[in-house]
């Protein structure tokens, strides 16, 4: 039995889980972490974890990323196999689909469903898999992050199942296609072609870039979403006959790149990118290669972030319109995630730290947890989807980011706001960013799965169950900023 099964099952006839057998209440948060393992148990499908059964009935890519992060202090095996079920879609040219379908799963259950993707047929020049239906589309590269994350975890478990041999050479094919195929722009960054690929899906900074998109007719899909959600909490019509006009023009494409009348290069796509960049480097190394060029890479990688996306009178990163050229003046919380990634000159974290703090996004101040979106732009809405309700993953990655760059009294009250927040919500999809009323998906599974993270964290900032870096260069630089909670020459304590 492993530790998710152990966390939620009951003693038959008492009623009560046996709590004391796989954790301590007092050091682990008791009740939360109960319930939290319970979210992700009752999600659990056997292979993956679904976000949310009623809204995102699916696997979804980086939510599986996040659960994995999660999942590790549960279960190392059921961690594992969430990203392999998630890279067993994986396309011929690299592409890892935002969505892998459950056949079991009634098409009018979510849209757009596998019969509007076509992947096995629209994509086969692409190589989509023949047997497996997915999206066509992508999503932000968590993905060697949480697998070195995973593998870090319980290395002897990860060894004895060849769990990193497997995923690294998959993981190596997604980040080529996203440095090839996908820089659109000529400078070094990937971007993305559709909103939904950059995971905010609807946030005031696609407004422009997608304003040159004629919609596709309402006549011509369903919204399943508006059954699950209140409309004026969701996008609009409008814009989801953008998003549908984008993905049925890709589609009827084959899949292709470089012809999408959207294109935008993404602050937090790209900073996860460098991020997964330098944990690669780190998995070559764990298996016996020289991950230099990787290193070297992601500090390429860096520059050009800072070069083609900074704005320092605004004091964060913007989106760059690749068809319509420049900067997206919108302020979102995509440009304050770059605090991610190491190496970036002490100038601008100290401005990115300000802005995250300030009036635009009010924490500690106004706000409970960061905002999606700027506090004072026209544009906000504290309930709309990205365009103003706080996430936990967004949060997460910000803790991280500040921790990384020494702020740990910040990254402090940040994690106890998430973990406070977590649980009174109900681990819901987002809040309020004011309030923290909940919004969206309740027992929602990135929620609980970060969560848990975060409640397997010392008074030092390391998480439980990471072992000591094995490259003492790396302890010194830092470069793999995302798991700088698992820096430490003391190894975590495993539980």
């Amino acid at each position: 039995m492993d530790r998710t099964t152990q966390l939620t099952a009951r003693r038959p006839g008492t009623g009560v889980r046996p709590e004391g057998a796989v954790y301590d209440p007092g050091l682990r948060g008791g009740s939360l972490h109960r319930g939290a393992a319970e979210v992700l148990e009752g999600n659990w499908t056997g292979a993956s974890t679904v976000p949310s059964h009623r809204l995102y009935p699916h696997q979804w890519s980086w939510d599986s990323a996040f659960i994995a992060i999660g999942l590790r202090h549960l279960s190392q095996l059921r961690a594992q196999t969430e990203l392999e079920t998630l890279l067993d879609a994986q396309w011929g040219d690299g592409r890892i689909p935002h969505i892998v379908f459950n056949p079991s799963v009634p098409l009018e259950a979510y849209f757009p469903s596998p019969d509007f993707w076509r992947s096995s047929t629209a994509g086969r020049a692409a190589g989509a898999p023949r047997t497996t239906q997915t999206s066509g589309i992508v999503q932000p590269p968590v993905h060697a992050l949480a697998a070195w994350l995973v593998h870090r975890s319980d290395p002897g478990l990860s060894r004895a199942r060849g769990f990193l041999p497997r995923v690294y050479p998959r993981l190596a094919a997604w980040h080529r296609y996203l440095l090839h195929r996908r820089d659109l722009g000529g400078g070094g960054l990937a971007s993305v072609v559709h909103p939904w690929e950059q995971g905010m899906d609807n946030s005031p900074a696609w407004d422009a870039p997608l304003s040159r998109v004629a919609p596709a007719p309402a006549r011509s899909f369903r919204r399943a979403d508006l059954e699950h959600g209140a409309a004026e909490d969701r996008p609009t019509d409008l814009d989801y006959g953008r998003y549908v006009r984008l993905a049925t023009d890709y589609r009827d494409g084959g899949y292709a790149d470089g012809r999408s009348e959207f294109a935008v290069e993404d602050p937090a796509f790209n900073a996860l990118l460098i991020a997964s960049e330098h944990a690669l480097a780190r998995i070559a190394a764990e298996l016996g290669a020289t991950g230099t060029a990787r290193d070297a890479r992601a500090e390429r990688l860096t520059a050009a972030l800072v070069e083609r996306l900074w704005d320092p009178a605004e004091e964060m990163f913007l989106c760059r319109d690749v068809i319509g050229g420049g900067l997206v003046p919108e302020r979102g919380v995509s440009g304050l995630l770059p605090l991610l990634v190491p190496g970036l000159p002490r100038e601008i974290v100290a401005a990115l730290v300000r802005t995250a703090h300030g009036p635009h996004f009010g924490l500690g101040d106004t706000t409970r947890l960061v905002p999606s979106y700027d506090l004072l732009g026209e544009a906000f809405d504290p309930h709309r989807y990205w365009r103003g309700p706080a996430w936990f993953n967004t949060n997460w990655m910000l803790e991280r980011g500040l921790r990384l760059h020494g702020e740990l009294g910040r990254a402090d009250a940040l994690r106890s706001a998430l973990l406070e927040t977590a649980g009174a919500s109900g681990f819901a999809e987002y809040v309020d960013p004011y309030t923290g009323e909940p919004c969206g998906a309740l027992g929602f599974s990135w929620t609980a799965a970060l969560a848990l993270d975060l409640l397997h964290q010392d008074d030092h900032g390391r998480r439980s169950g990471d072992g000591p870096d094995r490259d003492d260069d790396r302890h010194h630089d830092n470069r793999a900023g995302f798991d700088t909670c698992d820096m430490s020459d003391q190894g975590g304590d495993r539980r």
